[in-house]
């Protein structure tokens, strides 16, 4: 599996895509393999202020319950609504139709400092 050199990634395999302040975020495809058929998402509430490294929202899979952490400080200003319908999306298509939330970022130096996809990549690896 290659991972997509725009995105930034986190040890605990969330992608991050930067635009301007607003940082979307999702789950890699290391993450939704590992976790299988995904079955439903828990959001977080739009609106609320999350903190990097905090559990912003819950993924139910066949095989566990997950939590998903913010790797990124700010206000969360959006969730993949269409994902309540077709959570699966989240196995077929992690890196884009299975974004989980946006977050209005506080400080984006703290994207700049998280894992490329070569990095990423051997850690999963590893």
């Amino acid at each position: 599996m290659s991972y997509p050199a725009e995105l930034k990634y986190t040890e605990s395999h969330e992608w991050v895509r930067l635009e301007g302040d607003v940082a979307t975020v999702g789950i890699s495809w290391f993450a939704q393999d590992s976790m299988g058929d995904v079955v439903h998402v828990e959001p977080a509430e739009v609106g609320a202020s999350v903190a990097k490294g905090t559990p912003v929202c819950e993924i139910e899979s066949v095989k566990a319950v997950s939590d998903v952490y913010s790797p990124v400080t700010g206000e969360l200003i959006a969730v993949n609504e269409a994902l309540d319908d077709t959570p699966e999306t989240l196995n077929e298509d992690p890196f884009g139709g299975g974004w989980l939330f946006k977050v209005r970022v506080t400080d984006t130096t703290e994207v700049a400092a998280m894992l490329d996809a070569a990095a990423y990549q051997a850690h999963c690896e590893a």
